[in-house]
């Protein structure tokens, strides 16, 4: 992910701490902690090459990564969404991969959309209700579809972006995730968008990233929330931020949060399987969670080594 890509060099200099809960954040998480809270953990995309002899077993064909994917991650922010618009058929046959397990798949928003302009252009319109057609494979192997918003879409299309919101279909969950800066550094605004979203019963995405932290709003909006990790190599600062993410989010599972979506980038997606396990492993000790840890090949040496 590009979004926030700062030089490496520079990371001993950021402030990765995270902001204490937003307005509405304290205004929702008022309750009690579920007595079986739901917990996401994954990547973004299935189909890595350099996870062979890593996590897949090296000669696993193409076809059947996302099989064993499923098999180390329980969830997935879903980009193959956001290139094109899949069919009912092919999101079903996804689905089947995971029938077994409490697996959820996270589509982005199609760019067709999402980045297109107008969202009140009759065009959007049809092309949202193709993806949304196309999403009825996953059954109830949907988890969150989030929308996410181009740098350069500011507040000033503010109403644009409530309408389109507004119609979507109540029965599928969605989250937000907007970039451009003016959304959190004008007061009103933040507080208009925020509140806009939790009325329409949309989820916040909060984006972790060295080179925007104001993207880390630390806003909830619906009883979940989907936080987008971006690490920096497996560099210390990783490791440090995701110990502090577990406490958050074990107070927030406190005080009733009832679903949490994790999901690690990194500009080498080499070290995401190292990075995921070592989040799953500290939500477990923290949070009380029984989560399945990834499981790496077995090294293979020479009997004359």
């Amino acid at each position: 992910m590009e979004f926030g890509k700062v030089d490496k060099t520079t990371l001993g200099t950021i402030d990765f701490s995270l902001p204490e809960n937003g307005r509405s954040a304290q205004e929702l998480l008022t309750g009690k902690r579920d007595p079986d809270p739901k917990v996401y953990v994954g990547a973004a995309k299935w189909g890595r090459k350099e996870w062979l002899g890593l996590i897949y077993p090296a000669k696993t064909r193409d076809a059947n990564f996302l099989a064993e994917y499923v098999n180390h991650f329980n969830g997935i922010e879903l980009n193959a969404t956001f290139y094109k618009i899949h069919t009912e058929a092919g999101t079903k046959k996804w689905a089947a991969s995971a029938k077994d397990k409490d697996f959820k798949f996270c589509p982005k928003f199609p760019k067709s959309i999402s980045h297109s302009g107008d969202l009140s252009a009759p065009k959007i319109q049809a092309l949202t209700t193709d993806f949304l057609t196309g999403l009825t494979g996953f059954g109830p192997k949907l988890g969150p579809v989030f929308l996410q918003l181009s740098e350069q879409f500011g507040p000033q299309r503010k109403e644009q972006l409530l309408a389109y919101l507004q119609q979507l279909p109540k029965d599928v969950r969605f989250f937000l995730e907007v970039r451009h800066p003016h959304w959190f550094s004008q007061i009103e605004t933040r507080k208009w968008l925020f509140s806009a979203l939790h009325d329409a019963g949309i989820g916040a995405v909060i984006t972790d990233t060295a080179g925007r932290r104001d993207a880390v709003h630390m806003e909830i909006t619906t009883p979940e929330t989907m936080i987008r990790f971006v690490g920096n190599g497996l560099h210390p600062t990783d490791y440090k931020r995701v110990d502090e993410w577990a406490i958050r989010i074990n107070q927030w599972l406190d005080k009733g949060l009832k679903e949490v979506h994790f999901y690690v980038h990194q500009p080498d997606e080499t070290f995401t399987p190292e990075m995921v396990k070592y989040v799953v492993e500290k939500f477990n000790i923290v949070c009380g969670l029984e989560l399945e840890v990834p499981h790496f090949v077995p090294a293979t040496g020479s009997l004359f080594g």
